[in-house]
């Protein structure tokens, strides 16, 4: 459905989007995360046709978007973060003279109604739209960008400023609408992410870091962390595991019963220090009561990978271990 190769987007002398590459399937649900300024608005507007990027290609079911922009579009369907409405019409006015300006060939009435019943806006048709809620302004939106039925839709932070119920519901929606077309749902509530999509991408400063599913996500991004339980003096424990080659870090994690506490450690990468963990403690004669790698949240993921190089985790995630394809990670830096 959508393919992007070496997307740059340069400003004066700051690069938004630095060399991005991925590509997204018909009935995929993608998750587009990244911290504030990390490009995601960006890439979706040059993805939308909304802006064009200074180097790359975006491709849309085979067609350059630069080279055919009409039909590209007619193939996708935008939300941004501050829906396009018109506050003095109604609804019903609003998609109609959107119907109208874009162009679109399908049956009028029935189109309309057909979005407005999966949208939830029906009793909401013949209303004013600046006197609607929030939650309903962003359904509007979203009806709008899903006139003409086009194969991919777009959707910039959708659920900002809605109610629990109201996210909820748009939730349900968005995993519905991923059924029939593809999905990019961009969101800074993590646990959205992870519930709707079945695939992330993370970028940072302009460059995407990493491309996988939300499990593996959490799961690489804690590959080389341990939680070692041991009976013994925690400040000697402490020093003892901070000398051990191959540890990178070594912090006091708690105390989980009288006299046995808890350590988080970070080993090097490619490096497994359990063996060697068991001989040091075994000959300081500090029973090992447990040990196992620690699990880690998708947001626990999300803050180290968005952290900077001294997370070590940008080389795991360009090592290929994630769900990219070496072709698609051609530009992620």
């Amino acid at each position: 459905m959508l393919e992007l190769r070496g997307v740059t987007k340069v400003y004066g002398s700051r690069k938004a989007v630095d060399n991005i590459s991925f590509s997204l399937g018909d009935h995929e649900v993608l998750g587009f995360l990244g911290p504030n300024g990390a490009g995601k608005s960006t890439t979706m507007q040059i993805i939308a046709g909304y802006t064009s990027s200074t180097a790359g290609t975006v491709k849309v079911n085979g067609r350059e978007i630069l080279e055919d922009p009409i039909g590209c579009k007619r193939q996708i369907g935008y939300l941004p973060e501050r829906p396009p409405l018109y506050p003095d019409m109604t609804v019903g006015a609003y998609l109609s003279f959107m119907f109208d300006l874009k162009k679109v060939r399908l049956p009028k009435k029935d189109h309309i109604a057909e979005i407005c019943a999966s949208v939830g806006i029906v009793d909401a048709r013949e209303r004013i739209i600046k006197n609607l809620s929030k939650g309903y302004q962003q359904r509007v939106g979203l009806a709008q960008a899903m006139l003409g039925d086009p194969g991919l839709l777009i959707l910039d932070e959708p659920t900002v400023g809605l109610d629990p119920k109201q996210i909820l519901e748009v939730r349900n929606l968005i995993r519905e609408l991923g059924k029939r077309r593809a999905v990019i749902f961009s969101s800074h509530i993590l646990q959205e992410i992870q519930t709707v999509c079945g695939r992330i991408i993370i970028i940072n400063n302009g460059a995407l870091i990493a491309d996988d599913t939300p499990e593996r996500l959490s799961a690489l991004a804690g590959e080389h962390t341990l939680l070692l339980g041991v009976e013994g003096p925690p400040e000697e424990v402490l020093e003892a595991l901070r000398a051990l080659p191959g540890l990178k870090s070594a912090e006091q994690a708690g105390s989980p019963e009288s006299g046995v506490f808890e350590f988080l450690l970070e080993s090097e990468a490619g490096r497994d220090v359990r063996r060697d963990l068991f001989r040091l403690l075994a000959g300081k004669g500090w029973p090992v009561l447990s040990l196992r790698k620690s699990g880690m949240s998708l947001e626990d993921a999300f803050l180290r990978l968005t952290a900077g190089d001294s997370s070590g985790l940008f080389a795991l995630f360009k090592s290929g271990k994630t769900g990219a394809s070496e072709s698609e990670g051609d530009g992620a830096q």
